[in-house]
């Protein structure tokens, strides 16, 4: 998101430097984008922005645009006042229309809070949510645990968690 905030754009290399260093470390045929690659939603006539994703095999791009995507199998948005209901509903249904598309990360730029939705079949998605940085996620996408810390770190004025 051109103009988001200064935790959006530190996450935001966090989440994407990390994840490059899992694929390599692992050995995974697979690639992580940033932010500036758009994905195309035929289903949806649309276009939409992650803030990070991954994709395994072939890049596969669309008909219109060959520099947009249309096969990730995760997706990464870090939440923002502004966004955060689109993310959590129209945006998430958009992607789900994706027929690569595994699992969904949503992560709180003002705590250390991570939901993961993760596809089981066909028609059913379960999410997990992880809170505080002493936490890892899971991503069953790309077989891989990543601390939470190492998502947070440098993030300014992390507030509490709920509860």
């Amino acid at each position: 998101m051109s103009g988001g905030t200064l935790n959006h754009s530190i996450i935001g290399n966090n989440i994407n430097a990390v994840i490059n260093n899992v694929l390599a470390k692992n050995k995974l045929n697979c690639t992580a984008i940033n932010g500036d690659v758009r994905i195309w939603i035929e289903s949806a006539n649309s276009f939409v922005y992650p803030d990070a994703m991954v994709i395994c095999g072939k890049i596969e791009t669309a008909k219109e645009d060959k520099n947009a995507v249309i096969n990730p199998i995760l997706t990464i948005e870090i939440l923002s006042k502004s966004t955060e209901s689109y993310d959590r509903g129209d945006k998430f249904h958009k992607y789900a229309s994706l027929s690569a598309f595994k699992e969904y990360v949503l992560i709180d730029q003002k705590k250390p809070v991570i939901d993961i939705l993760c596809r089981e079949n066909a028609d059913h998605w379960s999410m997990s949510t992880k809170f505080g940085l002493d936490q890892s996620l899971f991503l069953s996408s790309i077989n891989t645990s990543i601390s939470i810390e190492d998502i947070y770190k440098n993030a300014q004025n992390l507030g509490e968690l709920p509860f």
